[in-house]
């Protein structure tokens, strides 16, 4: 069963693999079973996010950011029923959907606490938006300082704060805010199923531009961040180690990456090898 494990004991342990020399390794779980394996595996950090629960339905991830369910009420029943009970040791990070008003943030940061989470990471995210519909939220004050005080008061509450950030800008701030690991977001994950095609995402090499100029960003703020990469075309370990090599990025969390496209390329494989005919079907009298 888990158990809440504290902000220092986290960070101590993502800083000796960082010592070690061992990319950190974050994943989403939307399942008891991606959760199960993870914590076997040793996977540092385990991510329960409102689009865990649309992937492991077969849905895209994006759906977790569209009003199609309650976030933060998602991302609680998904630990308390299907994480908690399978994960030993792991520390496990909510995703605060930071926009809802109609929740007091205090409230549900100490309900997070109470029930379980090591700590929290702003997603879904206003950060992923663009445009005038990002303009006119920010306007009304649902943008991305309401992301930033949360991470803030995660921080007093003694839990690990992760941030989802796209831009320098928003790197800085989230580690003046409190944040503890700067997650880099490539936007959606390509490949699999439900994911984006390889032509709508950028190329790796300029992934690792933008996230060369957020790093240092941080690393301006406070030297000891912790960095990490996320989405877009960063799919394979391969991938990620690229990214890592040429950033400065301390690993790598994955959501479709580690909790989607493996399940979608087990099962593809299972259910071909099945269908197969077996030695001597079809013969007639082979069975006389």
């Amino acid at each position: 069963m888990n158990r809440k494990v504290p902000r220092d004991e986290v960070l101590r342990r993502l800083r000796a693999e960082i010592a070690q020399g061992r990319q950190i390794v974050g994943s989403g779980a939307g399942s008891g079973l991606v959760a199960r394996i993870a914590d076997r595996c040793g996977v540092d950090l385990l991510v329960v996010y409102a689009s865990g629960k649309f992937r492991q339905d077969g849905l895209p991830s994006i759906m977790g950011a569209l009003p199609v369910a309650n976030a933060n009420d998602v991302m609680l029943q998904l630990g308390r029923e299907r994480i908690f009970p399978v994960v030993r040791d792991t520390p496990v990070i909510g995703g605060v959907y930071c926009q809802d008003l109609t929740r007091d943030m205090d409230d549900l940061l100490d309900e997070m606490a109470a029930a379980g989470y090591s700590g929290v990471i702003n997603f879904p995210t206003v950060g992923r938006i663009d445009g005038n519909y990002r303009k006119d939220l920010e306007a009304l004050g649902l943008g991305i300082g309401r992301e930033y005080a949360m991470i803030t008061a995660a921080r007093e509450r003694g839990l690990t704060t992760l941030a989802y950030v796209y831009t320098p800008d928003e790197a800085a701030e989230m580690v003046r805010a409190g944040a503890d690991v700067v997650v880099g977001h490539a936007g959606v994950t390509a490949g699999g199923e439900v994911g984006i095609t390889e032509e709508r995402t950028k190329p790796l090499d300029e992934v690792v531009r933008v996230f060369s100029a957020v790093f240092d960003a941080a690393r301006a703020v406070r030297e000891d961040v912790v960095l990490l990469s996320h989405g877009g075309p960063i799919v394979e370990p391969a991938d990620a180690a690229y990214v890592a090599e040429r950033t400065g990025a301390h690993g790598f969390v994955g959501a479709s990456s580690t909790e989607r496209i493996p399940i979608e390329k087990a099962l593809t494989a299972v259910y071909t090898a099945f269908k197969q005919p077996a030695a001597g079907a079809g013969q007639e009298g082979s069975r006389a």
